[in-house]
């Protein structure tokens, strides 16, 4: 007589089959992959920061650079008071902020300045001329000029505006017409002081700009205007 297996004797025979069943993926529960643009998106909003770090440093890196128009132990002039040696280009405090400051020796009055960078061109600092035009200064001395008035008040005005332009035309032209009215007549206090500083200054330039001593200067400039010393 045969005997039917039991049905519980089928469900173990089936069970091995039903693990050996690989579990279902969940893709449902998977977000979607985010297309290209919204991926180009969010690497540009990442980028953005970095972006924007850059800019800020680029203006201070800029104003930096525009501050070296001299270079250490180059020779300038500073009007009104001469040549100068820029010995040194320093940081200093100013108000609660920092600012960068030519520090400038002058060797006629053996004085150092300090002069902030920013503010150099405004002050009237400038190069030394070159050969060409220390010649031409020294050539105006000689020409012939109109007459400055006889009022020594409004004539050292004048004069004293031209002084502080800065120009070697114009500090040989004080030299020339304050030289050529003390021939006239004796200078007041007040111009002869002008006239022995534009001299100075004149002398000053032109030996660095030439190539010579002061004393060789000097007698050429008191030739070009008539007088030997």
């Amino acid at each position: 007589m045969k005997t039917r297996p039991k049905a519980s004797t089928r469900k173990k025979a089936n069970a091995p089959k039903a693990a050996r069943k690989p579990a279902p993926k969940a893709k449902t529960r998977t977000s979607p992959k985010p297309k290209h643009g919204t991926a180009r998106k969010a690497a540009a909003s990442k980028a953005k920061p970095k972006a924007a770090r850059v800019a800020k440093t680029k203006p201070a890196r800029k104003k930096g650079h525009l501050t070296t128009r001299y270079k250490v132990n180059e020779q300038i002039v500073y009007p009104l008071q001469g040549v100068g040696l820029v010995r040194s280009i320093e940081k200093r405090p100013f108000r609660e902020q920092t600012l960068l400051y030519y520090i400038i020796y002058l060797d006629v009055s053996d004085m150092t300045v300090m002069v902030p960078v920013d503010k150099a061109d405004s002050l009237g600092i400038r190069p030394i001329v070159p050969r060409k035009e220390a010649q031409r200064a020294l050539a105006l001395l000689s020409e012939e000029h109109e007459p400055v008035t006889a009022d020594w008040k409004l004539r050292y005005q004048m004069n004293l505006e031209l002084l502080k332009k800065g120009s070697t035309q114009d500090i040989a032209t004080v030299v020339r017409t304050l030289y050529k009215r003390s021939t006239v007549k004796e200078l007041p206090i007040l111009e002869r002081k002008l006239y022995d500083s534009a001299l100075r200054l004149l002398i000053d330039e032109t030996s660095f700009s030439l190539a010579k001593s002061k004393e060789e200067m000097e007698k050429l400039i008191f030739a070009q205007m008539g007088r030997r010393t």
